[in-house]
């Protein structure tokens, strides 16, 4: 076996409706994902070995904390144990480019990714089947970041189903530099959150324009955790702020628990443009103009 490589994109929530808080502490969400281009996603890189290894690198390798318990490897020790042991051992070598905490699957990409290395690696339509079950044991998103196309999020995210008749969208992904972990803005939300999930309505049909889908998910659906994000965080306030002003954005919103924000356009141009301006505003922000809906 030569040496495989897989992006981690971000995933973005174009929507996020959450339900208030279950006996065991989690919540139901019904959540439209779509993933970013190679603009704004991790590289995970895995090649023959004696034994499965991480070695970490990029820009943000700082924040992943410690290599034994990065999710890849996680990732890899859960598929082995359900191979009984002969999933073909794995040199990772991951280049982290997406910040950490940071509301758009970064640890879950990588951990999609992981699997889908494994899949190529070994070999099979029963090793594929194996990764869709145990993606969801890693973490909520994982399925959704394994599968790593447009769709439906539900249950505790642990559901997927993909949505075919979400376009490409242009975007601008902007974090401004603050680690947003969930477990506080969920705790925000529960002084809050409603009796019931709120409702998202059926999907439009994939004749539906490009422009006619941002004024559909515009006014239709929400990020039910934004206010007690921006509660926690004034910097995504501000954040949403600057992007309100920037000309030809059709729809302002916060991703996953924040902090990213991002910013939908009608095309790729005017999602350039914007994000040459704003890369001027803050050196420390991290900004990505990307293609949404892409996968692999």
């Amino acid at each position: 076996m030569t040496k495989l490589s897989e992006l981690a994109p971000a995933k973005i929530n174009l929507s996020l409706h959450v339900g208030p808080p279950k006996d065991n502490g989690r919540h139901n969400l019904i959540s439209l994902v779509a993933f970013a281009d190679v603009e704004a996603a991790d590289l995970i890189t895995a090649e023959p070995a004696s034994h499965f290894s991480i070695a970490i690198d990029g820009p943000y390798a700082a924040q992943t904390g410690p290599a034994k318990d990065n999710l890849v490897l996680k990732a890899a020790r859960a598929m082995n144990d359900a191979l009984d042991g002969n999933a073909p051992p794995l040199a990772f070598r991951l280049i982290k480019n997406l910040p950490c905490a940071a509301g758009i699957g970064g640890g879950s990409a990588d951990a999609g990714a992981a699997l889908r290395l494994i899949v190529r690696a070994h070999g099979g339509d029963t090793v594929q089947t194996m990764a869709e079950t145990i993606a969801p044991l890693l973490g909520g998103d994982v399925l959704a970041c394994f599968r790593n196309l447009p769709g439906l999020m539900t249950g505790e995210g642990e559901a997927f189903d993909p949505v075919l008749s979400v376009p490409r969208i242009p975007a601008v992904l902007i974090n401004p530099a603050v680690a947003c972990p969930t477990e506080p803005v969920f705790q925000a939300y529960d002084q809050v959150a409603p009796s019931a999930i709120p409702d998202h309505p059926p999907l439009p049909d994939n004749r539906t324009s490009l422009r006619a889908f941002l004024s559909w998910l515009r006014d239709n659906t929400e990020n039910s955790l934004e206010t007690p994000a921006m509660s926690k965080h004034p910097e995504i306030t501000r954040t949403l702020a600057t992007l309100q002003a920037v000309p030809g954005a059709r729809l302002i919103r916060m991703s996953g628990s924040g902090a990213t924000c991002f910013a939908l356009f009608d095309s790729m141009d005017a999602a350039e443009a914007a994000a040459t301006s704003l890369s001027t505003q803050d050196p420390s922000w991290w900004v990505r103009a990307t293609m949404l809906g892409a996968g692999q």
